[in-house]
């Protein structure tokens, strides 16, 4: 589990393309330091195990399905992404839950400056709108984002100077792809009730 805390801005050393997959290697100094084979880091927002370690440089495989689902199909060598460790038991939650399972992809639509913070649009997939509310939570590349403003198909959110400096989203042009993950709280909250809600409209019917 993370909370959406950025730790520090890695980098794409090399991809090797494999079949149905892919490995990338990246390099986070922060993120390797103590770490090992088989825990977790989550990359661009997507929970990814670590395979190999040589210094600051870690190894993880990506299957078809996350290729797919999220961004990290379009990584090159020299990319900077986004890394976090999983947050340690009684920690502190700075951001909010996340779990790192990426529910699909946004687009930057339009960036808008002021002094102190930029607001930035990005566009929304149908499956994620219901569960994105102003003043909620959402998940950007991995990053942990209060929603200013939503629409049929966007929402907004603020940057800070300290989220636009040490984040990907401060380089984040109109068009590129970002991942999304949706507060699981919204989603546990849908299941749960989706059966009484099933039954009040049969009973309407």
């Amino acid at each position: 589990m993370f909370t959406g805390i950025v730790e520090e801005l890695g980098e794409v050393v090399a991809v090797e393309e494999l079949p149905d997959a892919a490995r990338f290697r990246l390099r986070g100094p922060v993120v390797t330091d103590g770490a090992r084979h088989g825990d977790s880091v989550a990359v661009n927002g997507v929970c990814l195990t670590v395979v190999d370690l040589e210094g600051p440089e870690f190894t993880a495989d990506v299957m078809a399905e996350t290729l797919n689902r999220s961004s990290l199909g379009g990584l090159a060598p020299g990319d900077r992404v986004n890394l976090e460790r999983p947050t340690a038991v009684g920690g502190r939650l700075g951001g909010h839950l996340v779990q790192g399972h990426v529910d699909g992809t946004g687009e930057i639509m339009a960036r808008k400056t002021s002094d102190n913070w930029e607001v930035v649009t990005v566009s929304l997939p149908d499956s994620l709108a219901r569960y994105v509310v102003e003043k909620g939570s959402v998940t950007v590349d991995g990053v942990s984002l209060t929603v200013v403003d939503t629409g049929p198909d966007f929402f907004t959110v603020s940057l800070i100077p300290t989220t636009l400096a040490l984040t990907t989203l401060g380089r984040k042009q109109p068009g590129d792809r970002v991942n999304l993950e949706a507060d699981i709280v919204a989603k546990y909250v849908e299941r749960l009730l989706a059966p009484h809600t099933a039954r009040s409209a049969g009973a309407r019917g």
